[in-house]
């Protein structure tokens, strides 16, 4: 059973940066396409970031483009988001996700979701 965990949310003020990472358990990770997702208070949960099993593709939702950068270090089994120049919309709970076939950009192709963890941005 392939298990993500989140770490290195909390609270930043905007501008701020943070980097959020995932760690994997249970299976060859390089086996995986991973993500990540974010959701806010009353809002559908929402594709972030993704990168290929090869690592060699990655893209970014629109609206992270030059803020956010996905990447993943096979040898530790981690995937990480490097966000930047974080503003208060940002706030939400960022989900780590993974696939096992296809890609990760949509939730319905994510076979394995990661708790969660809280990232919020002041004003």
């Amino acid at each position: 059973q392939v298990q993500p965990v989140e770490f290195g949310g909390g609270l930043v003020q905007a501008g701020g940066s943070l980097r959020l990472s995932c760690a994997v358990s249970g299976r060859t990770f390089r086996s995986l396409s991973m993500g990540w997702f974010r959701q806010a208070p009353g809002k559908e949960r929402e594709f972030v970031a993704g990168i290929s099993r090869s690592g060699s593709s990655t893209y970014v939702a629109d609206s992270m483009k030059g803020r956010f950068t996905i990447s993943r270090d096979d040898a530790k089994n981690t995937v990480s988001l490097q966000m930047n120049n974080l503003k208060p919309e940002d706030t939400a709970v960022y989900y780590c996700g993974a696939a096992s076939t296809g890609w990760v950009g949509a939730k319905s192709q994510i076979d394995y979701w990661g708790q969660g963890t809280q990232v919020t941005v002041s004003s």
